[in-house]
């Protein structure tokens, strides 16, 4: 793992290495609660990087729901092809400029960093020389600081053996580890729910989509209280920092896309009352291009319906098919004229 992620493995650490240094100057370089303080603005320094795709990826998901109608009428339309049903989709996005894998970005390259930061946190133990950017002082630095007496990088289910060789026992680990997995599950179900509360009735007219975001609203907190008992608790507390800067940001984006609807439609409305409109009594004013233009399509509809067809092969002009006269009409004045002769 470490030659797979080197590339992020030492950025990640060399983050954490500064914060360190700014708190360490102020607490003391072995205090707990620098290192918390540490790992907390690493997690707002990742996440302040990550805030303009947070922000599109938001604005995406508000343009996916404004058609989601029509994405369904695709899918009922298509359901027996699904090549073509793939094809009309990317169609419709590209014209409504709509990337559905840029709202997936954020939370994948908050994986890696992820993984990263819990193999630096593995790498502090006792006798190690360094640590990536952490030289041997910033190793026994991080192994002596403790939370109420827990240890930063160990996790509860960590056997007593190595508990004790850190300067620790399983229930100074409870104390810390419960709590914290507590209040970050409680953040995890709070920002899944103000997810699935945004979601507007049409992107949620499909009941796979509503199942689905509704099941990971309670999964996702029971996720964080299982697995927090196998994680460090410098994790837990990158994971706490991090479900509590995200329910922050999605309050704070949420506010500030409705702001930037509302202007759009603000514009709307205002470019529909400058629109001129006709006085009581007035006739719309057209314009003489279009008009010029409707008169001259309507003088060649009626010239060509004035037009006479041509008469089939062995047609009179005017008569029947076949060649036959047409039956002059019964006149009355002739058919008198025609009774006198007979008499």
């Amino acid at each position: 793992m470490e030659s797979f992620f080197s590339f992020i493995l030492y950025p990640v650490s060399a983050i954490l290495w500064f914060w360190h240094k700014v708190f360490g100057t102020v607490l003391g370089p072995d205090n707990g609660f620098a290192w918390a303080l540490a790992v907390f603005f690493l997690v707002f320094t990742l996440r302040v990087v990550l805030i303009k795709p947070a922000l599109s990826q938001m604005r995406a998901g508000r343009k996916m729901a404004k058609f989601a109608p029509h994405i369904q009428k695709l899918r009922d339309k298509y359901k027996n092809d699904r090549q073509r049903m793939a094809q009309e989709m990317q169609k419709l996005q590209s014209e409504h400029g709509v990337n559905p894998l840029g709202g997936c970005l954020p939370a994948l390259l908050q994986i890696p960093v992820f993984l990263s930061l819990f193999h630096v946190l593995r790498n502090f133990h006792p006798g190690a020389q360094s640590n990536f950017i952490f030289d041997k002082a910033g190793v026994d630095s991080f192994i002596q600081a403790d939370i109420f007496g827990a240890k930063l990088s160990n996790w509860i289910t960590q056997p007593a053996t190595d508990l004790a060789l850190f300067g620790t026992d399983r229930t100074s680990m409870m104390i810390v580890g419960i709590p914290l997995m507590l209040i970050a599950s409680v953040a995890t179900y709070f920002t899944m729910r103000l997810s699935v509360k945004k979601q507007t009735d049409a992107s949620m007219a499909n009941p796979q989509s509503a199942m689905m975001a509704k099941f990971m609203m309670y999964i996702a907190p029971i996720g964080a209280i299982v697995s927090g008992w196998f994680l460090p608790i410098a994790v837990l507390l990158y994971w706490l920092a991090n479900n509590v800067w995200t329910l922050g940001q999605q309050h704070f984006l949420t506010k500030k896309i409705d702001a930037e609807q509302e202007r759009e439609r603000q514009k709307e409305i205002e470019a529909k009352k400058a629109t001129p409109r006709p006085k009581p009594g007035q006739k719309p004013v057209r314009d003489a291009k279009a008009e010029t233009s409707a008169e001259g399509e309507a003088a060649t509809a009626t010239a060509t319906e004035a037009k006479p067809a041509k008469p089939a092969p062995g047609q009179r002009p005017g008569g029947k098919p076949g060649g036959k006269k047409s039956q002059p009409k019964n006149r009355p004045g002739k058919q008198a004229s025609r009774a006198k002769k007979r008499r």
